[in-house]
């Protein structure tokens, strides 16, 4: 009995505990549970123990782990499970800076600044986030950042532009194109990098560049050259062509483009012109004294071209404007102060070209018509020389001829006694050759002759040694037989052929004839 309820009371509790675990789990599922979507942050309050007492931050800080406030770390999208009681709860969107924009942060939590400064170093988080309150330095290109609304605050700028009379200061997204530099104006010294307020004397080459508005602002200045011209105005016909005096040159309407008087009081006009720019490391100097390129051009370059060229032509006189040394030496000081006068301006000049003078007709006309009748005496002249040079280089052309006919017979002269002279000497050398050859003949029939007799004797010699001693042989033959006689019945023998049949008979004496008879039909008969 005691057996069987220990077994019930431990079964109760088994299923009590797993009817609280049943509970728990729907408690913290269905009410602790709260889900934050992609693109969003969930932002915590703790409200602190029911109880107990609670912790409390420290100032200038958001609260961390169990002290009681908004706190600090803030978790990404995915489910959190934290109970409703003690926490308050909040999804918040993540901050989105597009392309084109960056975001400026103020810090609303840490130390305050000094008196006198407003921007901060540091982060949004990390070892290195900021320790103060105030506008962060770093500025935040596109992308999407967890920034706590309680610590931080963003303003989203694109490209903020501020006018200060005629001049653009540029902050934000600034975009700096080719051919143009960035002259950067700090709103606020930098102890850290030695920057103080101001304009820089380093620029900023072309490219896009994120600023922050209070701390820096952008002038894009033109760089290089560029050109500016003051042209006077010529009077049109009803169709719009413009008009011409006898001499060819365009009517000007008074009191356009650069008009001054002479020495000699007639009324000048011209056209002016200027290639000038301004190179990178002058663009901060521009900055500082004139605010941007059109004031250049409006305060330096159009009034200074119109000043330097009344000031010259004011000193000359209309016939020296018009003639072509004294007008190049007023085109050569001109040129000459106007660049003077843009250097010590940190403005660079490249041409300044005084294109046109227009001259009063009455003073031009009588003038060119003298220069026109000069002009004619010089031809004239230069023709009458031409006419002589050319008449000498005729002269010269047939002296040349001349030479080079008696050159050419000399020549032929020579050549001729040098051919004679060369066929007199072959012919003295064939004699010669033929004189040799007739003495090597004569000496090569004298040794024929010698060799015939030489060779005459030698065969008589020969021939007799020869005859001699066959003469000696019969001698001996004689002496070995003993007599002649002897000798020639040896040399019949010798003679006789070696088949021969003798035949022997016998014959008494002085009866040969009549033997022979008898012995005839036994000889051989030749047929």
């Amino acid at each position: 009995m005691n057996f069987r309820m220990a077994k019930s009371s431990i079964g109760l509790i088994f299923s009590s505990l797993w009817v609280v675990l049943g509970l728990f789990l729907a408690f913290q599922w269905f009410v602790c549970r709260k889900y934050v979507p992609e693109g969003h942050s969930l932002l915590l309050r703790y409200k602190g123990p029911l109880l107990l007492p609670a912790n409390e931050p420290e100032p200038g800080r958001l609260s961390r782990g169990n002290e009681v406030g908004v706190h600090e770390q803030m978790r990404g999208p995915g489910r959190h499970f934290f109970n409703p009681i003690y926490w308050e709860r909040r999804v918040v969107p993540d901050i989105v800076i597009g392309p084109g924009e960056i975001g400026v942060v103020t810090s609303k939590i840490g130390e305050p600044l000094p008196p006198g400064e407003f921007l901060v170093d540091g982060d949004l988080q990390g070892e290195n986030r900021a320790r103060h309150q105030g506008i962060l330095r770093k500025v935040f290109g596109p992308g999407r950042y967890r920034a706590n609304p309680y610590a931080y605050e963003f303003k989203i700028v694109e490209t903020e532009i501020t006018n200060f009379s005629s001049q653009e200061k540029i902050s934000g997204w600034v975009e700096i194109p080719t051919g143009f530099v960035g002259v950067v104006t700090m709103q606020a010294g930098n102890q850290a990098l030695g920057i103080s307020p101001g304009t820089q004397d380093k620029v900023l080459q072309p490219g896009l560049y994120p600023i922050n508005p209070r701390e820096q602002q952008i002038d894009v200045i033109k760089v290089g050259y560029t050109e500016a011209s003051i042209q006077v105005e010529k009077k049109l016909d009803g169709q719009g062509n413009s008009l011409y005096d006898e001499q060819g040159e365009p009517l000007a309407i008074a009191d356009t483009g650069i008009n001054f008087p002479s020495n000699d009081g007639f009324d000048i006009q011209l056209d002016f012109s200027a290639i000038w720019g301004v190179m990178p490391e002058n663009a901060p100097e521009i900055v500082r004294l004139f605010g941007n390129i059109e004031a250049v051009r409006q305060k330096v370059i159009e009034p200074q071209s119109e000043s330097i060229c009344r000031n010259n032509g004011s000193k000359m006189g209309a016939v020296e404007l018009l003639v072509g040394e004294s007008r190049e030496a007023f085109q050569t000081a001109v040129s000459d102060e106007f660049k003077n006068v843009l250097d010590d301006k940190h403005i660079s000049l490249l041409y300044g070209l005084v294109r046109h003078i227009y001259i009063p007709q009455n003073v031009r006309a009588p003038i060119q018509k003298g220069y026109v009748s000069e002009e004619l005496r010089l031809t004239r002249d230069e023709e009458t020389k031409t006419a002589r040079i050319e008449a000498n280089l005729r002269e010269a052309e047939r002296k040349v001829e001349l030479e080079a006919e008696r050159i050419r017979v000399e020549t032929e002269r020579l050549k001729a006694s040098v051919m004679a002279e060369g066929e007199k000497k072959a012919r003295e050398i064939e004699a010669e050759t033929k004189q040799l050859v007739a003495a090597i003949d004569r000496e090569t029939a004298d040794l024929d002759a010698q060799k015939t007799v030489v060779l005459g004797r030698a065969d008589a010699e020969a021939e007799q040694m020869s005859k001699e001693a066959e003469a000696d042989k019969f001698r001996l033959a004689v002496e070995a037989f003993g007599s002649p006689t002897a000798y020639n019945k040896w040399q019949f023998a010798e003679e006789l052929p070696e088949a021969l049949d003798l035949q022997l008979f016998y014959a008494g004496e002085g009866t040969l004839w009549t033997d022979l008879k008898g012995v005839q039909p036994t000889l051989p008969l030749k047929k």
